[in-house]
Order: structure tokens, then sequence, then C-alpha cells
């Protein structure tokens, strides 16, 4: 009986087949528009969060001052049993690989020109080899710790302020953690690009040995924890904390502020969105079914005077509602397929965002449950469109439907 009145709802919509082509097809870009604006959303959102667990790891290590105050000595709260902590954490067997991290500023200069600077001291082989390539190297060679003297790296912006070059001779000048003035002669051994002009007009890497050398400490401020997968974080997370009471473990998500911004800035812009194209589509077919009803007025009292109950003709017209928003869903879910697989194929990059001097891959992520939650909703819209239009005239008086002109 089901398969009955969906024949009807079928039959009926190809009454008029340029109005029922011209809502099939509102209803298709409609749902396009939706899976591929979503679909770039959860691919930014993806890559974001990939780069923040790249660049400070899964899990970041470090005594509770060293993330909520300001130090007033370097590595005033920075980590003084690294090794061995470091230890303990790659018995666990989520954890890839652990990295100390050294934070600390001070001036840089050529011998004519001081310019001020943020250091990262790290383990350059242990760093790059787990993180990949992170950076961008316009000039020289990534550190080492082969090398017997001390080595930096250089952002572009920094390097081109100092006309510095590979091989060049450089001299670091920081504040001990005694809170004397220290100074170091380095030698530069590559210049990089971070993708963030602002940062590289400041930033320069170099090995933990010549940074605690500069300090004058053994500490580090922090320790990345990298694990298998993404997934892992928040049970390594609990697990983590509860071995180390004494220590603030954070996730990639608390330290990465501009991927937080982007979410909560690409939720509000795409959600707008999809409830605009949403009440588009809606308006699409409930002018249709208006139209449609209209002109089978008398045909919905004929149908009443022959004993066909309200809630039958409701349940067709609801029908028709359905396979017309149900083609439209369909056939934007294919398009939105489609196109993202072009996207894989044939590469677009997108222009820089604001702030940033490289542009990106643009690709759309495919998934299933979106597709299935747009596609479903879609259905329920045009159904619910099509049954609100239709109650009132299902419900007319027979004599009066008849009498309709």
């Amino acid at each position: 009986m089901n398969f009955m009145w969906l024949k009807f709802a079928m039959q009926n919509t190809l009454r008029n087949r340029r109005r029922s082509l011209v809502t099939v097809s509102i209803a298709a870009l409609g749902t396009a528009g939706i899976l591929l604006a979503g679909g770039f959303a959860l691919y930014t959102y993806q890559s974001l969060a990939e780069a923040a667990a790249r660049d400070s790891g899964h899990l970041v290590l470090g005594k509770p001052d060293q993330f909520v105050k300001d130090e007033e000595t370097p590595l005033q709260h920075g980590l003084d049993n690294a090794t061995e902590l470091r230890q303990q954490l790659l018995a666990d067997p989520q954890v890839r690989s652990v990295l100390p991290r050294i934070e600390f500023s001070g001036l840089i200069s050529n011998g004519d020109k001081s310019m001020v600077m943020i250091g990262l001291g790290v383990e350059p082989d242990a760093e790059f080899s787990v993180k990949g390539p992170f950076l961008t190297i316009t000039q020289g060679q990534v550190l080492g710790s082969a090398s017997q003297e001390p080595e930096v790296m250089l952002g572009d912006a920094l390097a081109r302020n100092l006309k510095a070059r590979p091989g060049g001779s450089l001299t670091l000048l920081a504040s001990t953690t005694e809170g004397a003035l220290n100074a170091i002669d380095v030698r530069v051994k590559g210049i990089f690009s971070s993708g963030v002009p602002e940062m590289d007009k400041r930033l320069l890497y170099t090995d933990m040995a010549t940074a605690q050398r500069l300090l004058s400490t053994q500490k580090v401020s922090t320790l990345g924890v990298f694990l298998g997968r993404m997934e892992h974080t928040q049970p390594v997370q609990a697990r983590l904390a509860a071995t180390h009471p004494a220590l603030t473990v954070q996730t990639w998500e608390d330290q990465a502020f501009f991927y937080k911004a982007v979410r909560d800035l690409y939720n509000r812009i795409f959600g707008a969105l999809g409830l605009i194209i949403g009440v588009i589509v809606v308006f699409v077919v409930t002018n249709a079914m208006s139209m449609a009803i209209i002109e089978r007025t008398r045909e919905i009292g004929t149908l009443r005077a022959l004993g066909t109950l309200p809630g039958q003709l409701l349940r067709t017209l609801s029908l028709e509602g359905m396979v017309l928003g149900g083609v439209g869903a369909v056939l934007g879910a294919t398009l939105a397929l489609a196109v993202s697989l072009f996207l894989y194929i044939v590469p677009i990059d997108m222009p820089p965002p604001p702030g940033r001097s490289v542009g990106y891959p643009l690709n759309i992520t495919i998934d299933p449950l979106m597709y299935l939650a747009t596609v479903a909703a879609m259905v329920l819209l045009t159904m619910a469109a099509s049954a609100w239009v239709a109650r009132k005239t299902v419900r007319m008086p027979v004599v009066e439907a008849l009498s309709h002109t």
C-alpha cells in the first residue's frame, strides 16, 4: 500500500515537469553547497589540528606555572629532571616520541645591527625527523647534531634584516637563569620560512646544547609528547596526568589558539550559510507545492467525495515533497562528491590566508556521516514543507473544494 502511494506521488510530480525540474535543481544545488562548504570546513579543521599537533606535540608537559605565569628569569618554571621524565614517558606504549623544547628571547647581532629574537632550543635530529618538513628551507641546510660549533637557523625576514647568509657569524645575547647577561657566537646553518611573516621577523632555531649554554642551565621549558594517533590524545592525557600529578598535561588544542579562532569563525559562517540554503530550499518547495495544490483543489475535493481520507491525501502530498527533495538531495550529493574527487585529482591552490605568506591546497573532505545527515535533513524539510502547505486544503469541506475555481 505504501508503495502505491509513493507511485502516485512520483506520477504527480511529473505533471508539471518544468516546475518539478526547477524545484529539484534548487534542492540539488542547495545540498551540494552545504556539503562542499561543510567538507571544506572539515578539511580546514583537520589540517589545522594536524599542524598544531605537529608543532607542539599531541600533549605538552610542564610545570603548572609554565602555562599560567610569566617568567621573571629564563626557565624559572622549567623542568630540571627532563631526561628522567622523558624515559618514563617513552615507556608508555602509545607514546611515539618525546621532544624537549627551550623557549627563550634576547638579542641577535651581526656586529653592526641588533634585533630582538625569539629562540627555540631543540634536538635537531629528533625535531625534524619526528615532525617532518614543517619549515620551508630557503637557503642553507637544517640543523644537525654532528656540528662541533654552535649553529642557528633564522627566519627569512630576520636574516634579511641582519644581512645574514649561511656560513656567516652572528652573536646571541640573552639573560641567564640567574639574571646575568651572556653572549655566544653562532654560525648560520640555514634560513627558513615558517609561512607566518610576523614570526619570520623574530624566530630562530638552535640546538639544545647551545640554548642551555646561552642560558647557563640544564632545564627545558616543556616536553612535547607525540603519539601514534590523534585519537589517543585524551586517554593518554588522563593517564599521564594521573601518573604525574605535580605537572600540567595540556593537549595540542590547549596550545592551538589559531585553530580555535578559525573553528569558531567557520562554525558561524558555514552554520549561517547552511541555514540560509535550507530556508531557500524550503521556500522553493513550499512555492511549488502551493501551486500544485491550488491547481488540484477540485481534484482533491473529488477524491474526498470518493472516500479518500484527509490523512491519505496529506501522505501523498508529503511524499511528493519527499520525492522532489530526495531526488534533489541525491543529485546534489553526487555533484558534491564529484567536485571533491576532482579536487583530489586536479589540485587547486588557495591564496595565502591573512597573516601567512604561503597558500594551501583546496581539498574537500568526504564525510559519509555528513552526507547522510544532509540528505536526510533535506528530505525531512521538504516533506514537512509539503505537509504544512497541504494541511488546510485536504481538510477543506468537500463542497467548497469541488466549487473551487
